[in-house]
């Protein structure tokens, strides 16, 4: 285990950005096939292409020792990955880490919650996309709305504060929710984001174009019924929150596309094919599966890696809707 070295520099990229937050994709796999997030009939990696756990929390040792504080665990799912405990352990242990957080689909929350925190994860984001049980399920083509609530309920039972809902808003399918979204989130005491839907992988399912709202327009029909208060709040990812004068909630809005928040960037991702992708919406990255295994153990070499791959980072990305997807590969397989 490395701890981070007195007077270690920061990991900068080439227009000054400092990155001290990693998402950890654990696994491509999911038990849900959101329509916005991948196609219906999905190829997954074959094992011998994806890191082992070991190779996982080497990565993290890495990051961490070069400064860097937050670690998210995505997927796919990150509770199907199994052994999973086992990570997030060791991973909660690292000295220098001031934070290790979560994101799930919350199927598997109910039974995990309380290991999970045990185990040390501070904090968690859920997707849920809509209360309907129906709607539900027609979104996530495989999901049950009472798994989720279910496992919101068993986290705030087993302490976790500050639990947050991320929202993905499309026109004609679920807009007419996010009054009663919100509503949900206050009367639970809970945070709540909503995220523009990225123009990741190739769907049939619906027009990406034709589906879109923009965080100003949900910001609208949100301070309608409840005025909203812009805060300088943030929980080191991408969301600007707005407050309300009558409830502890906050109201998140990541906005990749009305709102670009590129030269704030602080995050890099490592899909779980080892590819250390250094922007959400571009293919720049650096292989840190081939260092890792042309050079077991060595920990020196993973961490220059990681510092030269800082250079290939862009300034920003460009989506646009209407057109073919730039980026081909899924949600599931950049990681969160």
């Amino acid at each position: 285990m490395n701890a981070i070295a007195p007077g270690t520099p920061p990991l900068v990229d080439r227009f000054g950005r400092v990155v001290d937050y990693v998402r950890l994709s654990v696994t491509d796999r999911c038990d849900f096939r959101c329509v916005y997030c991948m196609a219906e009939d999905m190829e997954f990696l074959p094992r011998r292409e994806i890191l082992s756990l070991e190779e996982i929390l080497a990565a993290a040792e890495a990051f961490v020792a070069l400064g860097v504080g937050k670690i998210r665990l995505t997927g796919g799912e990150p509770l199907v990955r199994q052994n999973i405990l086992w990570l997030v352990e060791r991973i909660a242990r690292l000295p220098g880490l001031r934070e290790l957080t979560l994101t799930t689909n919350g199927s598997r929350l109910a039974k995990m919650a309380a290991p999970l925190r045990d185990a040390g994860i501070s904090r968690i984001n859920v997707s849920l996309d809509s209360l309907n049980p129906e709607r539900f399920h027609e979104l996530t083509r495989t999901g049950h709305l009472e798994d989720v609530l279910a496992g919101i309920a068993a986290a705030q039972r087993a302490g976790f504060r500050r639990l947050k809902l991320n929202a993905v808003i499309m026109r004609g399918r679920n807009d007419d929710e996010v009054l009663d979204l919100v509503g949900f989130a206050r009367d639970h005491g809970l945070d709540i984001s909503f995220i523009e839907e990225m123009p990741l992988g190739q769907i049939d399912e619906h027009d990406r174009a034709g589906t879109f709202l923009s965080s100003e327009q949900l910001r609208a029909i949100i301070d309608a019924r409840h005025t909203l208060t812009a805060t300088e709040e943030s929980t080191g990812g991408p969301s600007r929150y707005w407050r309300m004068a009558d409830s502890d909630t906050r109201v998140g809005f990541i906005s990749p596309h009305s709102h670009n928040f590129c030269h704030l960037c602080n995050r890099v991702r490592l899909t779980v094919e080892g590819r250390l992708l250094l922007c959400l919406g571009n293919e720049h990255s650096a292989d840190l599966r081939a260092v890792m295994r042309e050079h077991p153990g060595d920990a020196a070499g993973l961490r220059e890696a990681i510092r030269t791959a800082m250079d290939l980072k862009p300034e920003r990305h460009w989506f646009e809707l209407g057109t073919e997807p730039q980026i081909v590969r899924f949600m599931n397989m950049t990681g969160g």
